[in-house]
C-alpha cells in the first residue's frame, strides 16, 4: 500500500481550474483511511461557486490509481467546509460547528457589519450551512440588515436563534433594550460572549461567522482566549486612518495567536452609473498596503454603492436582493476567496498539529 506521502503526492497533480493550485495545497483532499486494500478519501467541494467537483474527483480517482493500480478506492464528493481541526478536538469548540471566522474592523463605520451578512449569505448560497453572531454589543446592527422579525427561543438545550434567510441569527440586540445603553465592565462582557456562543442550539454549521465590536477590547480579548478560531478577517476603507486601526486590530490578533484569513476592502470606489467611471472617494490601494506589509490575502474590494446602504437598511442585503449588482459580485467573489482561505489554513493546522490519517 501507497504511503501517505506518495498519496499526498499523486493528489497534488491535480489542479484546480479556478485557481491553479493543486487540490492539496488548496485543503480540498482529505485521506480518511486505508484498510484491507481499500483506499478512502474525499474531495470537499467547499469553494463557493464552484462548479468542477466532479471532474476534480475524477482526476484523483485516476491519480490514485496511478500510483496504486488495482487498489480498492472510496471517493466522495462532499460539500462540508474543511473543519478546523483545533476545534475538532473539543477545545474551544462550540457543538456542531466546523469553523468560527471573526469579522474585526478596528475602528468603527466602515461596514463591516454589512459585509459580515453578506459574506454569510454568500457563503449560505452554495449551500454551505452558516450562522450569523452579532457580537456588537455597543451597537448591534445585524438583526436590522438580515431583516430578522422574530426573537430568539428557549430550546431543550439552551437559546435556540431566529431564522433569516435561511440564516440561524443570534444578536446581543436582542436581549438588549433600544432605550438601553450598554454600560459594561469586561466580566460581563465575557459572560455575554460565553452566552451567545456555547449557550445558543446552532446546529451544524460549516461556517460561523461573528460580527465583532470596532476596536481592540474585552469582546475580542474573550472571544480569542475562549474559542478555537479558524481566522479572522479584517474590514477596513482605503483611506489611511483606516487602515492605521486595521492594523491594530491585525497586531491583536497575532498576539492573541489567531490566524488571519484576509482582509477585505469596504467602498474601496465610486462608479458612475451613467459614465462608468470610478471616483477613489476615499484614496486607494489601502487593504492591498496592509495585505503586502502583515503577508495576508487580499479577498477583495467592494464598491461604495447606494444598493448596499439600500438593502441593508431594507433587511434584504444586496447579496440576495440585487446578486448581480457589482457590489453583490463582490462580496460573491470575497466568499469565494474566503472558502479557499479556511480550507487551506485547516489543512496547515491539521499538519502542524499531525492530525493525519495513520498508515
Amino acid at each position: 500500500m501507497a504511503s501517505q506521502l506518495e498519496i499526498q503526492d499523486a493528489l497534488r497533480g491535480v489542479m484546480h481550474p479556478d485557481y491553479g493550485k493543486s487540490i492539496v495545497e488548496l485543503g480540498l483532499a482529505r485521506v480518511l483511511s486505508s484498510d484491507d486494500g481499500t483506499l478512502a478519501f474525499e474531495i470537499q467541494d467547499t469553494v463557493p461557486g464552484g462548479q468542477h467537483g466532479e471532474a476534480i474527483l475524477e482526476s484523483a480517482i485516476e491519480a490514485v490509481q496511478a500510483l496504486e493500480p488495482g487498489v480498492r478506492i472510496q471517493a466522495e464528493l462532499t460539500a462540508r467546509s474543511r473543519p478546523n481541526p483545533v476545534g475538532s478536538s473539543g477545545k474551544g469548540s462550540i457543538p456542531g460547528v466546523r469553523n468560527i471566522i471573526p469579522v474585526a474592523s478596528g475602528k468603527g463605520g466602515v461596514g463591516k457589519s454589512t459585509a459580515s451578512a453578506n459574506l454569510a449569505l454568500a457563503l449560505a448560497s452554495t449551500g454551505a450551512r452558516v450562522g450569523l453572531l452579532d457580537a456588537d454589543v455597543y451597537g448591534p446592527s445585524i438583526p436590522l440588515i438580515m431583516g430578522t422579525t422574530g426573537g430568539p427561543q428557549q430550546g431543550g438545550r439552551g437559546i435556540i436563534p431566529p431564522v433569516s434567510h435561511g440564516i440561524p441569527v443570534i444578536s446581543t440586540g436582542f436581549f438588549i433594550r433600544k432605550d438601553q445603553a450598554v454600560v459594561w465592565r469586561g466580566p460581563m462582557l465575557a459572560k455575554m460572549v460565553e452566552q451567545l456562543t456555547n449557550q445558543v442550539e446552532w446546529g451544524e454549521l460549516d461556517y460561523l461567522v461573528v460580527d465583532l465590536p470596532p476596536g481592540t477590547g474585552d469582546v475580542q480579548l474573550s472571544l480569542c482566549q475562549r474559542l478555537a478560531l479558524t481566522g479572522a478577517v479584517v474590514v477596513t476603507t482605503p483611506q489611511p486612518m483606516a487602515v492605521n486601526v486595521a492594523e491594530k486590530a491585525i497586531i491583536m490578533f497575532q498576539q492573541l495567536k489567531t490566524p488571519l484569513l484576509g482582509v477585505v476592502e469596504n467602498m474601496s470606489y465610486f462608479e458612475s452609473r451613467t459614465t462608468g467611471e470610478r471616483e477613489y472617494i476615499f484614496g486607494s490601494g489601502g487593504a492591498q498596503r496592509i495585505a503586502d506589509r502583515w503577508d495576508i490575502p487580499l479577498l477583495g474590494k467592494i464598491p461604495l454603492a447606494t444598493t448596499v446602504r439600500e438593502t441593508s437598511d431594507e433587511g434584504n442585503p444586496v447579496v440576495l436582493a440585487d446578486p448581480k449588482a457589482p457590489a453583490a459580485q463582490a462580496f460573491i467573489e470575497i466568499a469565494k476567496q474566503l472558502g479557499v482561505a479556511v480550507a487551506m489554513a485547516n489543512a496547515k493546522a491539521e499538519q502542524e498539529s499531525m492530525v493525519q490519517i495513520n498508515f
